[in-house]
């Protein structure tokens, strides 16, 4: 998954994890501040496939993350969703759709389109067509996108990236890493202070 042997930042995410939202901001200052490391998206697979509506108990714990989060680092959400749409815990098409975007070198701006119509816009990227959209709008072709993110080879290639997320211990997300040779260094995450993830690779890293 990880290409080359080179020193980098690989982050582990999934399109439609609140926490990834809340994390966004400061994800671009660490990017920010190294520009010599490589960097790399994984897909991290929060949810399976499913057609079946969310449960009341289910929509009220995910949106009481929502409202923490608000409240914890001040991230907005569009709470409209939960009476616009019907939730399915589904987020295994979203991380096939930021793979697709990766082959086209655009998967940092499928991932703000799909967030951007998530929690802005009160839009459900378990649906096809939200992600069909997405991908219209950052300048894929949606007739094209939509026949990849149903086959099977593109389920092959996020079932292999989950697999690889696995040996490399990942149990949550957003998971922050610094490949360095040869070695795989996991960061304590801070939602608001990106100095304290800078600190931590600064630590681990520096540049030749």
């Amino acid at each position: 998954m990880v290409q080359d042997d080179k020193p980098a930042l690989v982050y582990v995410m999934d399109p439609m994890c609140s926490w990834c939202w809340a994390f966004k901001p400061v994800l671009a200052e660490i990017r920010a501040a190294f520009p010599q490391l490589g960097y790399y998206t994984l897909a991290g697979g929060l949810a399976p496939d499913s057609n079946e509506p969310m449960s009341a108990s289910q929509k009220e714990q995910i949106s009481g993350i929502w409202r923490k989060i608000e409240s914890t680092v001040g991230t907005t959400f569009n709470h409209d969703f939960w009476q616009q749409c019907q939730p399915r815990r589904s987020t295994y098409p979203a991380c096939r759709a930021l793979i697709l975007a990766r082959h086209e070198k655009k998967e940092d701006a499928m991932i703000a389109a799909i967030q951007q119509a998530y929690y802005l816009e009160a839009k459900n990227p378990s649906d096809t067509d939200t992600l069909v959209t997405c991908a219209q709008e950052i300048g894929m072709d949606p007739v094209a996108f939509e026949e990849a993110l149903l086959s099977e080879k593109t389920n092959k290639a996020l079932e292999d990236e989950l697999a690889f997320n696995h040996q490399l211990g990942v149990r949550s997300f957003p998971t922050l890493i610094l490949k360095q040779e040869g070695q795989w260094f996991e960061i304590g995450l801070d939602y608001k202070d990106a100095d304290v993830m800078i600190q931590q690779i600064q630590t681990r890293w520096s540049p030749a």
